[in-house]
């Protein structure tokens, strides 16, 4: 409070007093006591009463009523004679009593709902009870209660012991539930009955027997039991050697499994005929299964037990084969060739069918793909020390273009460098300006599991290609300038974000060794990767997820919304709208920790979840949004698990990387909030495990990489492509004004989409996965939109994904996997990953 609005009030009250006492005493003021005013409705106005206490409120009669401020005014209502409550609306709802603090003027609303009245009545010898669903009738007891209007209300018999239910009469009839649409006043009788013997015969020019559960029937034999009232018997049948079941009659018909309820004494006969009989063997050294329909047919490879089935003469059976995967089906012999589908029509005793399974070996065999791409790590921070990894290891060496210096034998002055930052320029706090005087900055082992945030945008990619880059003249592949990028971009983090310790960008430089990444090196090592596995563009996260998704970027290179020449979503369709166009399943899984979704279940998470996934920066997103058979498909990461162990993944599945959690492995966006990568290599960890211990492994591929380098050092330069679309992608629409490249208009090469982005991670993981493989094909992440299009038959998105299958030779991922001898059939045990590493955001020291 300030000094001078006190003395002038404290001057205000004497002045006051002193006019009080010139002209006399006053009265003391009477406080003033505030009321609002309750107003009640009852509708129909006739349906019943509402009261309230404390006492006002009498309606019919007296509807409106003042009461004092605060005051706790509560409503009760009475029916009338042919109502019920249905409920309190406006300042109250639900239908217990109305609690009101008087606050404020309010209005509630009694409803009342015509009501008409169920009676029940027994008959019978027997005895037993009927209850209702609503609750009301209760009989003997209760048997008669009021219901709403065209409420439906089911009766529940159960009979006494000895007894059975007879059956219904009045407003139900038979011995099924009784359902009651109550429209009027309605009466209903049960009756309850003594309980008979159930009874089996045989009929037909076959043998056979009959058994029951509850045991008592074993015809023949024992062909008459009695069961306690409503038992449910069911009866199975045993044909005899070369005959057939012909089915039911009495109590029960058709021929599948007959069920009593033993309401009555009951009689049912079996039929036993001469039928003819098909045998189905199956040969070669694959396996499979074979079914037919009509049943009876259900033979496994190896297996002779369900491959000989009796039929009726002349009935027409359809055989269907399923291969085990990886195997395929090679043909039907005997009475059916080829490899459509075998149907034989029995005119003779006995018929034979051979099914010949072979070793699988394509594509086909694969029949359930899942992408996982992490956050912002490149290829030679993660696995630039591997060829040193497998020396430690005693791995058998190969070909592998890693970090130089552990290129065996291993030689530190191959260590590469970046210049570093000359510390006596002018504007050095602000800028950092390359000195060729100054200690190069080495690639060197990070010794903290946390680093601080690098930017992988558009100029600074290009920074790191050529640390003086300008087109036209200074753009011929370096690789030197990624300290410098690195060091700028945390010099401007004062003017923006919290500071960042790592001023001279030598946390650029700093890689990973097995002792941090023990899970990624083991599982790059057993299964198959790439040393030439890129980015699709040089630019950030947002714009390498695009291309993951649509195989293009619409011509942008910052993300949408960026500025006026980007400010539309991606307009591109996604993978899902060609998998949805072909019936293929599909579905994305999100982590829904610490989003806008953590708290939503249902159709409501779906719904939030397709809208915090990576699809929200598409067109596609408002369709996915208004359609529930879309955005169902949008499923929090713990189904995940469920799917795997239930068999029911989508043929295509995309896995959100877990960022709100912490989970992603990105660099750290602020010091207060570190990210550590043992973390998220255990989450990932996680997931891959469950994968491969579930019965989903043995048909499933996991494509598991990262969406792009994050501005961390790779010495291997982005490689030429074709950009997605002549016509509209050549060159970034969206530049600005002394952004790197404005202004070059190159219809190819580091300014244009014909350019990768860096080097990323990637472990194929499945059990058709080439054991310890190392691909060195250039291909960028869009490479699996061409796998999931060359497996599932469905169109290329853009001249990006289709070239991995155009160009000659073919970059297809096929050569990753081997389809006929399944190298991983039986997973390995990977190690538990390592989470003792330091984490500290301090400045790195090379």
């Amino acid at each position: 409070m300030k000094l001078l609005p006190f003395v002038y009030c404290v001057a205000l009250c004497a002045l006051c007093s002193l006019l009080a006492g010139c002209q006399g005493l006053r009265a003391p003021s009477v406080p003033t006591v505030t009321s609002y005013q309750l107003t009640v409705t009852a509708s129909p106005a006739a349906g019943g009463t509402i009261t309230s206490s404390p006492a006002g409120i009498d309606c019919p009669g007296t509807c409106t009523a003042s009461f004092p401020q605060n005051t706790q005014v509560n409503l009760s209502e009475t029916p009338g004679n042919s109502d019920l409550f249905g409920g309190w609306s406006g300042a109250c709802s639900g239908s217990s009593t109305c609690k009101l603090t008087m606050t404020a003027a309010e209005t509630v609303t009694a409803t009342f709902t015509a009501a008409a009245a169920l009676t029940v009545t027994m008959s019978g010898s027997g005895t037993g009870t009927v209850t209702s669903s609503p609750a009301g009738i209760n009989c003997p007891g209760t048997c008669t209660a009021k219901f709403p209007q065209n409420t439906q209300v089911t009766l529940s018999e159960t009979p006494g012991a000895n007894f059975s239910f007879g059956g219904w009469s009045g407003a139900c009839s038979g011995t099924t539930t009784c359902s009651v649409t109550m429209t009027a006043a309605k009466s209903v009788a049960a009756a309850f009955t003594a309980v008979d013997a159930l009874t089996v015969t045989t009929s037909g020019n076959g043998a056979g027997t009959v058994t029951s559960s509850p045991a008592g029937i074993s015809c023949p034999g024992t062909c008459t039991a009695t069961f306690p009232p409503n038992t449910q018997v069911t009866l199975s049948e045993t044909p005899g050697a070369n005959y057939y079941f012909g089915g039911w009659s009495g109590a029960c018909s058709g021929t599948a499994t007959c069920t009593v309820i033993m309401t009555a004494a009951e009689s049912v006969t079996a039929a036993f005929t001469a039928g003819d009989v098909l045998t189905v063997t199956t040969s070669g050294s694959g396996t499979g299964t074979v079914t037919s329909s009509p049943a009876g047919i259900n033979c496994t490879s190896g297996s002779a037990t369900g491959c000989t089935a009796p039929f009726p003469p002349n009935t027409a059976v359809t055989l269907s084969e399923n291969a085990t995967p990886p195997n395929v089906f090679s043909g039907w012999s005997g009475a059916c060739t080829g490899t459509a589908g075998c149907n034989v029509t029995l005119s003779a005793p006995t018929t034979a069918v051979t099914a010949a399974f072979a070793p699988g070996g394509t594509l086909q065999s694969l029949n359930h793909i899942i992408f996982f791409a992490q956050e912002n790590r490149s290829f030679d921070s993660y696995f630039g020390y591997m060829q040193q990894y497998w020396v430690n290891n005693g791995i058998p060496n190969q070909t592998f273009n890693g970090l130089p210096q552990f290129t065996p034998p291993a030689n530190p002055l191959l260590t590469p460098t970046n210049p570093a930052c000359d510390p006596s320029n002018p504007d050095g706090p602000t800028i950092c300006v390359p000195d060729p005087n100054v200690t190069p900055v080495p690639s060197f082992h990070m010794q903290s599991v946390c680093t601080e945030e690098l930017s992988p945008f558009w100029n600074e990619a290009h920074v790191d290609w050529n640390d003086a880059f300008n087109y036209p003249n200074t753009i011929d592949w370096l690789g030197n300038g990624f300290v410098e990028a690195g060091a700028n971009d945390a010099r401007q983090y004062p003017n923006i974000y919290p500071p960042v310790n790592d001023i001279n960008g030598y946390r650029t430089m700093g890689y990973f060794t097995d002792a941090d990444l023990n899970y990624y090196y083991f599982m790059a090592s057993d299964f198959a990767t790439s040393d030439s596995w890129f980015s699709p563009v040089m630019s950030r996260t947002q714009l390498n997820r695009a291309y993951i998704l649509a195989a293009t970027s619409d011509g942008y290179a910052y993300p949408p919304g960026s500025n006026s020449n980007d400010n539309a979503p991606f307009s591109s369709p996604t993978i899902f709208q060609s998998l949805q166009t072909a019936g293929i399943t599909w579905r994305v899984y999100v982590d829904p920790e610490a989003t806008s979704c953590s708290g939503d279940t249902g159709s409501e998470l779906n719904q939030c979840l397709a809208n915090v996934s990576y699809v929200n920066m598409f067109t596609f997103e408002s369709q996915v949004q208004s359609t529930p058979s879309l955005y169902q498909n949008f499923v929090p990461i713990s189904q995940f698990a469920t799917d795997a162990q239930n068999g029911t993944l989508a043929q295509v599945s995309l896995i959100e990387p877990a960022s709100n959690a912490g989970l992603d492995e990105h660099p750290s966006d602020s010091d207060a909030y570190p990210e550590n990568i043992q973390s998220g290599a255990q989450y990932a960890a996680g997931l891959i495990n469950t994968l491969m211990t579930s019965p989903s492994w043995k048909d499933s591929a996991m494509i598991f990489t990262y969406d792009e380098a994050g501005g961390f050092f790779d010495h291997v330069q982005p490689q030429p492509v074709p950009v997605p679309d002549p016509n509209t992608d050549l060159y970034p629409i969206d530049l600005q004004p002394n952004d790197a490249c404005d202004g070059a208009n190159q219809t190819s090469g580091v300014c244009s989409f014909g350019m990768t982005g860096y080097r990323v991670p990637l472990i194929v993981i499945s059990p058709f996965a080439k054991k310890n493989f190392v691909s060195h094909v250039v291909r960028d992440a869009t490479a699996w939109l061409n796998l999931v299009e060359e497996r599932f038959n469905v169109p290329a998105l853009t001249a990006r994904d289709a070239y991995w299958s155009t160009t000659s030779p073919t970059a297809t991922m096929d050569e990753f996997f081997d389809f006929v001898n399944v190298p991983w059939a039986t997973p390995p045990t990977p190690p538990k990953q390592n989470t003792n590493g330091v984490c500290s955001l301090a400045a790195p020291t090379p």
